[in-house]
């Protein structure tokens, strides 16, 4: 069954909380770039935001090339996404009035005030998880006598959401 763009989304938020961090990659030159970013909103549209310096690499290299990459894991939940899509820098001060919090505050402690704050806008077009909920140590030692593969093809939900 093929996922409309509105329960993708709901999908997506599903997924990713305010406050989880994700490994955001970039296109740096000839290589690809991570840094963890802590997420401050999944919005009503499937937008992801995240407060960042507006001179810093990270907005340098989206500036070249917007396409980015995330990915987000839960070890504890053994739920795993990542996320493809492109990045912008924004600058609009009443979406970070409603954004900020003490995690911003850690990064920016001048506040909105910092002339440096901005937002990444991470608009996201196509997604992929996996959800291993089931797959408990307990199920991992009964794999020594089994295919491994098998085994997490039967206990682990893979899933792509297309925005």
């Amino acid at each position: 069954m093929e996922t409309t763009h509105l329960e993708g989304i709901q999908q997506l938020r599903g997924l990713i909380n305010r406050g989880d961090v994700a490994m955001l990659c970039t296109i740096h030159e000839d290589h690809i770039r991570s840094r963890p970013m802590a997420t401050s909103d999944i919005d009503e549209e499937g937008n992801i935001w995240f407060f960042t310096d507006e001179h810093s690499h990270t907005t340098q290299q989206l500036n070249k090339n917007h396409r980015i990459t995330l990915s987000y894991s839960d070890h504890l939940n053994g739920i795993y996404l990542c996320l493809n899509g492109s990045a912008s820098v924004v600058k609009d001060k009443n979406k970070m009035e409603k954004l900020f919090n003490a995690v911003a505050y850690e990064f920016f402690p001048k506040g909105l005030d910092d002339p440096k704050i901005a937002l990444l806008k991470v608009e996201p077009k196509h997604a992929e998880y996996w959800d291993s909920r089931d797959n408990t140590m307990v199920n991992f030692i009964g794999i020594l006598g089994s295919s491994l593969t098998e085994h997490l093809q039967a206990h682990i939900s893979h899933k792509e959401i297309d925005l």
